[in-house]
């Protein structure tokens, strides 16, 4: 599947899946105090440690996503 297919069945399930869209939400709103964190110029030991974990839940929201998106995309193609 290339980039336009697999963004293609994202925007889908975005639409249709609730899951997929609360699993989308969370990822954004970690990504969004990742962003915050970056901003400083210096972080503190627990913001270091908040980072190292926001981005680990935000890789597995991540791998949620895509197992979401693969087999929605192999349910298609065999449909």
């Amino acid at each position: 599947m290339n980039a336009a297919e697999t963004q293609e069945v994202k925007n889908f399930l975005l639409d249709s899946d609730q899951q997929f869209r609360h699993l989308a939400e969370q990822h954004h709103l970690l990504d969004d105090r990742l962003h915050q964190l970056l901003e400083k110029h210096y972080l503190s030991e627990p913001e270091q440690l908040e980072q190292a974990t926001l981005k680990k839940r935000k890789l597995a929201l991540k791998d949620q996503m895509e197992t979401i998106v693969r087999a929605h995309s192999e349910q298609r193609g065999s449909s």
